[in-house]
């Protein structure tokens, strides 16, 4: 059966993990995670997700219309937001640099976050996407005179998968 529920910020989770196979990224990644204890994102307020398929038409002389619609690249990206913690995000995106300037070359971690959206009052209904291969490519720091601070990291994925869950 299809999922038909719907959802708000409320019903929602997001997880942070690491795949062995992807090597060194994925052990920098597993180490800043345990270290600043963000398996689960705490305080997020937001979260933009976008998939975008680059679709090129084709145009045959003499017709107005394309005679074909050919697939291209498909990017995965978005933002997450979230009531500043504490650092880890931005050691997310740094890596080792986070600490200094490196001598040299250094891994930038790469992980999996999965989104999760249950209804508590629906149990056994709920949506949860898993975008794999996770690099942040960018974080900003909001300090406004008379509101929370935040921080906003912007990131990639190499791809995601999606999975529906239905009573």
């Amino acid at each position: 059966m299809a999922n038909t529920s719907v959802y708000t910020g409320a019903d929602g989770s997001i997880t942070l993990s690491t795949v062995s196979a992807n090597g060194k990224e994925a052990e920098v990644a597993q180490g800043i995670i345990d270290a600043n204890d963000v398996l689960t994102i705490g305080r997020a307020t937001g979260v933009s997700l976008e998939v975008r398929s680059e679709v090129r038409p084709f145009h045959e002389l003499g017709q107005r219309y394309a005679t074909e619609l050919r697939s291209g690249n498909v990017s995965v990206r978005g933002t997450i937001q979230r009531a500043y913690l504490n650092g880890a995000l931005l050691r997310l995106l740094l890596g080792e640099a986070a600490d200094g300037r490196p001598a040299q070359s250094w891994a930038q971690p790469s992980f999996n976050i999965t989104l999760l959206a249950e209804n508590a009052a629906v149990p056994g209904v709920k949506s949860t996407l898993t975008l794999h291969g996770v690099k942040l490519d960018q974080w900003a720091y909001t300090l406004p005179e008379d509101d929370f601070v935040m921080e906003s990291a912007g990131f990639q994925a190499l791809f995601m998968t999606v999975s529906d869950e239905g009573a």
